[in-house]
């Protein structure tokens, strides 16, 4: 990670040599209709389809993998042909997980040839036939025209193709909400998940708080999680119909979980939680139009970039202010975005077009984050928003997961309930492997460094039953009568085949992010890796004596209270006041449960 990231947490140390991103995304207007064409040198960047209408009319050459697919038409094809059609159809909806784009009037090669509007109606015609035989719905996300060698209007359409997959699994996407306190950010998620604007007062975010003093105070002091649905044809399924979350995940074909999280300092150890355990897909990053960037709003951006999460940015509260004062913002935004310490490329989201042209962008290139302007109590631009998300597609492949659920099981433990008449509850993440009901795992370490054995009862993903969970999805998990006092947050439950090793000490590379004074040998800090969250002290700073803000060094930690289940590689983020520092885990010291307990005074 570049330490001039330490920037965005009050660091004082000084942005080093290289350019600022340049290139600025910007939109074309409401009233704009933007060509399909883009340069071929930004290829790298994913498919820009934001380009002018002189630009040449290609795309980048259709990838083999991925969901995109090209095709020049589909008029009339035979029998055998549209068997093969379907079977590739298959394809793009499995390397989606659900979820496919077609683009219709486009050779392989990205040339954008159109169609006539006869021949574009009769290829919809049989793409419509392909979905129903997969048992998908398609739905047009934009046409236009294109200027190619031909006096008759020529369109090109883009279609988006939606199924349930075949496990029936629904493809669930988890963002965490960030931004300062008083942003709006409950207010917003109450307006999305709700179904109904907000009168200005916050009425909006009332049933997102989980506590009396939040509903008093008006600020979120826990994490907690919200749904919003897209059914296969897109329409958004939430609780404005007063439906069930059992009955909002039937109707889904894709989820989108928010992870609501603090925005007030005093709480930041719970929102460095939430970032590191609940595995975000992504984040969105709330910032109020008439403060600008104030707060924990560069703190919140510092971390995301920390932890390598990507973001999107919305601005709220448009209504409360004049037009300028939203467009001094969105700038203000945009210079922090192209610092050297950022290099993200800002996309200003103003139309339908742009939505769906950022959604693409942003899942293709790490650097690209739209902003969206709008309005919890107007509504204004909400639907943009919802466009977005409804188009954005996983932002892992198919591989990746498959890789993962070859793994053994390993699953972590980030909240802890009792249930009456169903006993302990664990909520938590499958990093690994797949779990299903009635498996045996053990679970650990415990305060001596032990494993228990265990036994998963049911499952529930976003309230709803469910039999198998693989590696990537959120759950909760029914332990039945196991003993909730021998749980805690942090631990793992994994497969007894895992034979899972523990640590009390550990190696970390790190970059100091900020420190007032010199981090020395001794210090204690909160150490946050994954799940696991405690003090640690400092024992020895490799080839140093000490470090100061912006310096890398390899460093040695303790854990204070017991020991912990680590992997090499692991993200790692620290904390103690004003000092912040991020790195990667080179090295774990395994001790045995014996060795566990002397080291701790057992």
């Amino acid at each position: 990670m570049d330490s001039r990231v330490s920037e965005l947490f009050g660091g004082c140390c000084r942005p080093g040599g290289g350019p600022a991103m340049g290139g600025n995304l910007k939109a074309r207007g409401a009233g704009g209709s933007s060509s399909c064409g883009g340069p071929k040198g930004k290829k790298k960047n994913g498919r820009n389809r934001g380009g002018k209408a002189n630009n040449p009319p290609y795309l980048p050459p259709e990838a083999e993998d991925g969901n995109i697919e090209y095709k020049l038409k589909l008029v009339n094809p035979s029998q055998y042909r549209f068997e093969h059609l379907v079977t590739q159809m298959k394809w793009r909806l499995q390397e989606g997980r659900g979820e496919a784009v077609y683009q219709i009037g486009v050779e392989d090669n990205g040339l954008l040839v159109g169609l006539a509007e006869e021949e574009m109606r009769a290829s919809l015609k049989t793409l419509h036939r392909m979905a129903e035989k997969v048992g998908a719905d398609i739905t047009v996300l934009r046409e236009r025209e294109v200027d190619y060698d031909s006096d008759m209007p020529r369109k090109i359409t883009e279609v988006l193709v939606r199924k349930v997959p075949d496990n029936q699994q629904f493809l669930d996407l988890r963002v965490a909400v960030l931004g300062n306190v008083d942003s709006g950010k409950s207010t917003l998620l109450g307006v999305l998940t709700q179904g109904e604007l907000d009168n200005g007062r916050g009425r909006a975010r009332l049933n997102l708080f989980r506590h009396l003093h939040e509903i008093q105070s008006g600020r979120t002091s826990s994490i907690s999680f919200e749904i919003l649905g897209f059914n296969s044809k897109g329409e958004v399924v939430n609780y404005s119909d007063s439906r069930t979350a059992e009955e909002i995940c039937e109707s889904s074909s894709k989820m989108i979980t928010f992870i609501d999280l603090a925005g007030h300092h005093k709480y930041l150890h719970t929102t460095i939680f939430g970032l590191t355990s609940y595995c975000p897909d992504c984040a969105l990053l709330l910032v109020s139009a008439n403060t600008g960037i104030a707060g924990t709003t560069r703190e919140h951006l510092g971390l995301a970039l920390a932890l390598k999460v990507p973001f999107f940015i919305v601005v709220s509260k448009v209504d409360l202010c004049a037009k300028t004062t939203v467009e001094r913002t969105v700038r203000q935004l945009e210079r922090v975005l192209k610092q050297p310490g950022c290099h993200k490329v800002p996309m200003l989201v103003t139309s339908e077009d742009d939505a769906v042209t950022a959604a693409q962008q942003f899942a293709q290139s790490p650097n690209v984050t739209p902003i969206f302007t709008l309005s919890s109590v107007s509504g204004e631009s909400l639907d943009l928003l919802k466009v977005f998300l409804n188009i954005l597609p996983p932002l892992t492949n198919s591989k990746e997961q498959e890789e993962l659920m070859q793994q053994l099981t390993e699953f972590q433990v980030d909240e802890i309930y009792t249930v009456p008449e169903v006993g302990t509850v664990v909520g938590g993440t499958l990093s690994s492997g797949i779990c299903r009901e009635g498996d045996q795992l053990v679970v650990g370490p415990t305060d001596d460094g032990r494993f228990l054995e265990l036994r998963v009862c049911s499952i529930q993903r976003n309230r709803s039953a469910c039999r198998v969970l693989r590696a990537g999805q959120a759950a909760t998990l029914a332990l039945g009568d196991f003993d909730r006092a021998l749980l805690r947050k942090g631990m793992v439950m994994v497969s007894p085949e895992m034979n899972p090793t523990i640590c009390s000490v550990f190696e970390a590379e790190i970059v100091l992010l900020f420190h007032a004074t010199t981090f020395r040998r001794g210090f204690q800090v909160t150490v946050h890796v994954g799940n696991v969250r405690q003090t640690a002290v400092v024992e020895k700073i490799h080839a140093k004596d000490k470090l100061r803000t912006g310096e890398k060094a390899v460093v040695r930690f303790r854990f204070l209270k017991h020991p912990e289940y680590l992997k090499v590689g692991a993200k790692l983020l620290f904390r103690e006041g004003v000092t912040k520092g991020i790195g990667h885990v080179t090295d774990v010291q395994a001790i045995t449960a014996g060795e566990a307990q002397a080291s701790m005074g057992f």
